[in-house]
């Protein structure tokens, strides 16, 4: 029987008949003025307070599509202010021919103050893994490229074994104290035929049967537009304030990060590849890293690609990197409801877990197209709380829902079972977090790429089709398209979570 994941919970409880505690203050804050006007009996001011009261709470209480009215209000004005002053809108230095570093990345948005080191060399063919320092969250990654063979026609007990291996994975990075978010990349990448177009260069022969090649040809054509590839990166990422103390131990430097990175990744490697069944687990160099930032930018530049690394096998004068300098778009401008690079269009949405819980891969569906041309992707990240703060949270938690139990008992109202279910899942955490269990807010974000010359709004929603029909509820992450864009396409460790220093 195959295993239904519910064991999840809100990550605040509201105390107060489901409210947190700053919206019942404002809210009490201003019945302030009603409650002076009636110790007076100037009723004409109550009645006038009592509107502004209502509508103050209104605003204050009422979420509007995952935010409060006050919250829509500040990301619309600071969204328009970045518009009308250019700071939103980005065009790459290669455009007007100022690039002075090729090796220095040139990439919009929240990923401008990426830079990327080449690591010591490791291992028998001493290669140079990529080391992603982000300046403006202040954090450390390294992406891998991982092969995992699905689990489509997997038994209920394999599935079991690798919802554990997940499990382990988290606790695994918890234990280490450093990694602060482990992030699950995978984009389906419309197939360009570029790798068959080779084969067939290489293998066929000119005096081959005409019928033969025209038939191998339109087959070709029609699986190629049909047709898909998957492409999977993890990335694990540590905040400079938990590397720093043994950065400095192993040598301080790049390279004594670089050593603490590496032993984190071994670490990982290992449970990727045991417990979660990795068939493959491949560290990224900076030229791959570089790739994959491209690609992820523009899909259709892939073909181009594939064909110089194949030219450079017979002429090694064939450049066939993509230097940092030119791995992001040649322009970039974000709109309220979609992403625009290039010449594509995104649209982003995230997810919201269902009450009745959620079968593994059901996030599969979300994955395949509905029409050819574009590319479906998406990122499921664990931000991994430490265990002080876990079992502060825990506390906390625990504490709202019995002071809401016990309010709405003295009240005379009814609880919802849906608190219930709430509260009891909030105080059996507890128990977890003393098992040795790690605590991780996941969340998931889709997005759906396809070229301007098609209209982007009836793909996002195809998408929202497809995350109801895998069982979730979707949520278009308007005003934060580019962000949602960065974190579900490009493998630098972009995290939704992770506030800016």
């Amino acid at each position: 029987m195959a295993t239904i994941y519910s064991d999840y919970s809100r990550a605040r409880l509201g105390f107060i008949f489901g409210f947190s505690g700053w919206q019942v203050s404002v809210v009490a804050l201003t019945f302030l003025p009603i409650a002076g006007a009636v110790s007076v009996g100037a009723w004409r001011s109550v009645a006038l307070f009592g509107v502004l009261w209502l509508a103050v709470s209104a605003l204050t209480l009422t979420p509007v599509r995952g935010r409060s009215a006050v919250g829509w209000l500040h990301a619309a004005l600071t969204f328009a202010f970045g518009g009308l002053t250019g700071w939103t809108s980005f065009r790459a230095k290669a455009t007007s021919g100022k690039t002075d570093n090729l090796d220095e990345p040139d990439l919009p948005g929240v990923l401008q103050g990426v830079t990327i080191h080449d690591g010591p060399p490791q291992g028998a063919t001493f290669s140079r893994i990529a080391i992603i320092q982000d300046h403006r969250a202040r954090t450390w990654a390294l992406t891998a490229a991982i092969v995992h063979p699905g689990i489509g026609l997997s038994e209920a007990e394999v599935r079991e074994r690798h919802g554990h291996g997940l499990s382990e994975l988290i606790d695994l990075a918890a234990r280490t104290e450093m990694i602060d978010e482990i992030l699950f990349l995978v984009r389906t990448v419309p197939e360009d035929g570029a790798e068959r177009n080779q084969w067939i260069a290489r293998h066929r022969r000119a005096d081959g049967p005409s019928v033969a090649r025209r038939i191998n040809d339109e087959i070709q054509a029609n699986l190629t537009r049909a047709s898909v590839r998957s492409e999977a990166f993890v990335t694990f990422v540590v905040p400079e304030g938990r590397l720093a103390r043994d950065a400095k131990e192993s040598g301080g430097g790049l390279d004594g990060r670089a050593r603490v990175l590496y032993s984190l990744a071994g670490e990982l490697e290992a449970q990727l590849r045991g417990g979660m069944g990795m068939t493959s687990v491949n560290w990224l160099t900076s030229p791959e890293l570089a790739l994959a930032c491209r690609t992820g930018f523009a899909p259709g530049d892939r073909a181009t690609i594939i064909d110089a690394l194949a030219e450079k096998e017979s002429n090694p004068e064939v450049n066939a990197e993509v230097p940092w300098a030119m791995a992001g778009p040649s322009g970039a401008d974000p709109v309220a409801r979609h992403y625009s690079h290039d010449a594509w269009n995104s649209i982003s949405s995230t997810i919201k877990l269902p009450a009745k819980g959620a079968l593994m891969g059901s996030l599969a569906g979300v994955l395949t197209p509905t029409e050819p041309g574009e590319r479906r992707s998406f990122t499921v990240a664990y931000p991994i709380l430490s265990q002080a703060a876990a079992q502060r949270q825990s506390a906390t938690s625990e504490w709202a829902a019995d002071i809401g139990e016990e309010l709405n008992n003295r009240a005379r109202r009814k609880q919802r079972a849906s608190s219930r279910a709430e509260a009891e899942k909030v105080r059996g955490l507890d128990a977890k977090i003393a098992r040795g269990n790690a605590l991780t807010r996941p969340y998931a974000v889709c997005t759906v790429t396809v070229p301007k010359t098609q209209r982007v709004a009836g793909f996002g929603r195809n998408l929202d089709a497809s995350i109801r029909r895998a069982g979730f509820a979707p949520l278009r992450l308007d005003l934060a398209q580019d962000v949602a864009f960065a974190a579900t396409n490009v493998p630098l460790g972009v995290s939704l979570t992770r506030k800016a220093n």
